[in-house]
């Protein structure tokens, strides 16, 4: 009995190899340098497998028409994320699901700072609608 286990032991070991973590997906944020809820959506980030880059500016209204985000759509701060403009504090799941699906838009978009969304105090009243940034009028691309 005990060669059997010491056999499925090995065996085990040497199929299973070397763990290979995925590699962390590099994202910039820009933010206000006084924003403390940034800080906390970029932490969120890492916690999720990014790797972020804070660059603090003085000018973030230049930034988001920059990447062409429309006033109505901005949300607290403008991340860059593998060609996509990450608007506010969107979860991942459906940061995830545009880096999966690659759709030919802008990016997206979680306009204001909902409290309770990802890096922000309180409570979720509701639903989070996540909009796409393309042409022409806005599109729902999720609701969390």
């Amino acid at each position: 009995m005990r060669q059997l286990l010491a056999l499925i032991v090995l065996a085990v070991a040497l199929g299973s190899g070397p763990a290979k973590a995925e590699e962390p997906r590099p994202a910039t944020l820009y933010k206000n340098p006084q924003c403390g809820c940034c800080e906390a959506y970029a932490d969120y980030l890492r916690e999720n497998g990014f790797e972020v880059t804070v660059k603090p500016t003085e000018d973030l209204p230049r930034i988001k028409r920059q990447y062409g985000v429309p006033g109505a759509l901005e949300g607290c701060h403008t991340t860059l994320v593998e060609g996509y403009v990450v608007e506010g504090h969107v979860p991942v799941n459906t940061l995830l699901r545009l880096l999966t699906e690659k759709p030919n838009i802008k990016g997206i978009s979680l306009p204001g700072m909902p409290a309770g969304s990802p890096g922000m105090f309180g409570e979720k009243a509701g639903p989070f609608t996540i909009v796409e940034l393309g042409e022409g009028e806005p599109k729902v691309y999720a609701v969390e």
